[in-house]
């Protein structure tokens, strides 16, 4: 039984941490934070998983979802250096009349610009070189560099007014990716993996790659923070699969160990971690001990995951032909379906090479060869799997681009600056509304006009998609109860719902 009044042993008397405790719970402390409320019993009853997982201490401690979720999963296709919008889906017809003439002042405002561009004397209007069509149902307007996508774009939600406050690369994607722009913080798929737990057993629950380019060789450095935990628990980071060998770094034994070697070691080590667990209670020991059963696992599922021979001629030609060279962006989003149909919670592709400050129209074209067949090949493959309702894909940057020309500008070559004012990205599965365009920006695609989405927005309706209150979903750090969406107003993006 609990004592009425805490009492305090003696000093020289040596005590494990579970017994202290023990004898200082009183009746009142016991019944506030009884793991018997009615909480954690509802939890318990619809998913004992989630359940266990809070009792040790790694998941958020309240029931998730905290309602019915319309997306299981997601995978983020990421284009970093930022995707040139009115040269893509963008289209501003009336730009062409002002080629080479300044933007108009009442057009950029007092809005600040890079040092990139601040100090020429003139800055000339850029119109898109590129023929754009409306396509589908929908009416969608897309680029000519794009016609894969053309061929699906009642399946996409465009979303034309997306905007944020960060004009540099890497504070950009931080933001987007953590909900802040400093260092330090969990990125979406840490807190997805932490809220809502794997979905399998013998694959980490946030996956990451990082495909190959060709249209700008000195593509924008990506940090691993990106898809770093944070202040959660390490395991929760994405693990980065690669294109070699060894797809998982650290995952083979080493020459001279065989698979029943490593067997006897890891269940050695087990035992002596389980008897550190029960003198200290330290539930990151037993996670320890989680993660090691899932490397000797991964042993064995990785090699499976990665060999595509199995897949249908019919498959692998909707990727394309570059689905068979590893590495390649076709080849990331084969890789991505394979990953979510095993179970996997999330899954990063983030693809460089989209920071076009100089010469667009030779980069640009080669950006988009590298993704345009195989984000079609994703989603055809997923719908083709029945995946599709239930994973919710998002294609964008982490800002847009430039009306007008960094640099000299000609009919031939021009480049274009950071633009974080708008920017289009693209949602497919998952409960979004197929066929729908949101948003509109002003005539030169520098301003946001309608139906304004801010970066917390997205990840406001991503979380929502999978079930979670965003404004609910919070972990205490430092004296302050941390989000992903921070703690300025973001609101769920219901119009582009189901």
């Amino acid at each position: 039984m609990f004592r009425s009044e805490p009492t305090v042993p003696d000093e020289n008397e040596t005590m494990d941490p579970f017994g202290k405790f023990s004898l200082n719970q009183t009746r009142r402390l016991f019944l506030r934070s009884s793991a018997l409320s009615l909480g954690p019993v509802s939890l318990a009853m619809l998913d004992p998983d989630a359940f266990l997982q809070c009792a040790r201490g790694e998941g958020p401690g309240t029931a998730l979802p905290h309602f019915q979720p319309k997306a299981k999963r997601v995978i983020w296709l990421f284009m970093c250096g930022a995707p040139s919008q009115m040269d893509l889906f963008d289209y501003k017809p009336k730009t062409i009349d002002m080629f080479g003439k300044d933007i108009p002042p009442s057009v950029r405002g007092s809005q600040r610009l890079t040092t990139f561009t601040s100090t020429q004397k003139t800055l000339p209007v850029a119109p898109s070189p590129y023929q754009f069509s409306r396509h589908g149902q929908s009416g969608a307007w897309v680029s000519e560099l794009l016609p894969w996508t053309s061929r699906m774009v009642d399946d996409l939600c465009f979303v034309h007014s997306l905007h944020t406050e960060q004009i540099n690369h890497d504070p950009a994607q931080t933001s987007i990716q953590t909900g802040n722009q400093l260092p330090g913080r969990p990125c979406l798929g840490a807190w997805l993996s932490w809220g809502l737990g794997s979905m399998n057993e013998d694959l980490p629950a946030f996956v990451v790659m990082t495909p190959s380019w060709t249209g700008n060789s000195n593509g924008q450095p990506i940090p691993s923070r990106l898809w770093g935990s944070g202040f959660l628990p390490a395991r929760h980071q994405g693990t980065s699969l690669r294109p070699h060998r060894d797809a998982v770094l650290y995952l083979n034994n080493p020459p001279g160990v065989s698979r029943e070697i490593r067997r006897a070691m890891l269940d050695g080590l087990a035992e002596l971690n389980e008897q550190k667990f029960e003198k200290t209670g330290d539930s990151q020991v037993r996670a320890r001990i989680a993660q090691y059963e899932l490397a000797f696992r991964m042993q064995t599922s990785i090699p499976e995951l990665t060999e595509i021979s199995g897949e249908s001629p019919a498959t692998l030609d909707l990727y394309g032909p570059e689905v068979r060279t590893p590495g390649t962006f076709a080849s990331s989003c084969l890789l991505a379906r394979r990953l979510v149909e095993r179970g996997v919670r999330m899954v990063q592709l983030f693809h460089r090479g989209w920071d076009h400050h100089f010469d667009v129209p030779k980069n640009l074209p080669n950006q988009c060869r590298d993704i345009d067949q195989g984000c079609y090949g994703l989603i055809q493959d997923l719908k083709h799997h029945g995946l599709l309702d239930d994973t919710l894909v998002i294609w964008c940057g982490e800002f847009g681009r430039t009306v007008f020309s960094q640099g000299a500008l000609t009919r031939e070559r021009f480049g274009r600056d950071h633009h974080p004012r708008c920017f289009t990205g693209w949602l497919a599965g998952g409960g979004t509304k197929p066929g729908t365009v949101y948003g509109r920006t002003d005539d030169f695609s520098y301003n946001t006009v309608e139906d304004h989405v801010h970066i917390r927005d997205l990840n406001a309706t991503i979380l929502h998609q999978l079930g979670i209150d965003h404004e609910r979903f919070s972990l205490n750090f430092r004296g302050l109860d941390q989000r992903l969406t921070g703690v300025e107003p973001a609101h769920v993006v219901t119009e582009i719902l189901l």
